[in-house]
């Protein structure tokens, strides 16, 4: 899954960029209004994390900005004040929720999972999809009860598709989804159909149908049909 964070202070910012990775997120960050105005005009993002006081503009901006480009991105607004204005024009504009600072990290990845929940998966915390079930929690897979061990890119791959089911994803969709930002910078995307193959090859080998279709010069598509 892929956050996008906007947050002035740095030193915060860069907390949150270290313990969101090691919880499995590819996090994005940019300190200000104008590059987090950037970053949602050029990518997608599963949730964002903004903060309302911005060098530049104004964080409510950027959540309107936000739900017009993007109404299906989660929305997690943090601040250093507990006004309710704010957090009432922040709900209002659509917003998830609000987490005034100081706050615990944990909380947080909390309040991301729960957003991520309701956004995602119907708010249920395993995903069925035919024989398959994840757990995004324990970031585990089963096919037909049988545990599949998937490499962290398999993984994000797989709960990529499946969030995405029935849609068809280009190569550079899902490279930047799952690589970062940056992966539109790459000279190549033979990574992407290597990953791809791995991820067909472990599920089929465990009993799955052939969920990924490739779509000939296009991408790929996760489908059930």
């Amino acid at each position: 899954m892929k956050i996008l964070l906007v947050e002035d202070e740095k030193e915060l910012a860069n907390e949150i960029i270290i313990y969101t990775r090691s919880q499995g997120f590819v996090c994005e960050a940019v300190y200000n209004f104008d590059d987090a105005l950037e970053k949602i005009n050029l990518y997608e993002y599963d949730c964002a994390v903004i903060d309302i006081t911005l060098p530049g503009g104004s964080g409510l901006e950027i959540i309107d900005k936000l739900k017009g480009l993007s109404p299906k991105t989660g929305i997690i607004i943090i601040s250093a004040k507990n006004s309710l204005t704010d957090k009432l024009t922040g709900l209002d504009l659509g917003a998830d929720d609000y987490l005034t600072k100081p706050f615990h990290l944990a909380e947080l990845n909390a309040r991301i999972n729960s957003v991520l929940r309701r956004r995602k998966f119907d708010g249920e915390k395993i995903i069925f999809v035919d024989e398959l079930t994840i757990d995004p929690d324990k970031r585990e897979v089963f096919i037909n009860s049988q545990n599949v061990i998937l490499m962290r890119k398999e993984y994000d791959l797989l709960l990529y598709f499946v969030t995405n089911k029935e849609k068809v994803l280009t190569k550079e969709s899902i490279a930047e989804h799952i690589w970062g930002d940056h992966a539109d910078t790459f000279d190549s995307l033979d990574f992407v159909y290597s990953q791809i193959k791995n991820l067909r090859k472990k599920l089929i080998e465990k009993g799955a149908r052939d969920f990924i279709k490739s779509i000939y010069g296009v991408g790929y598509k996760f489908t059930t049909l």
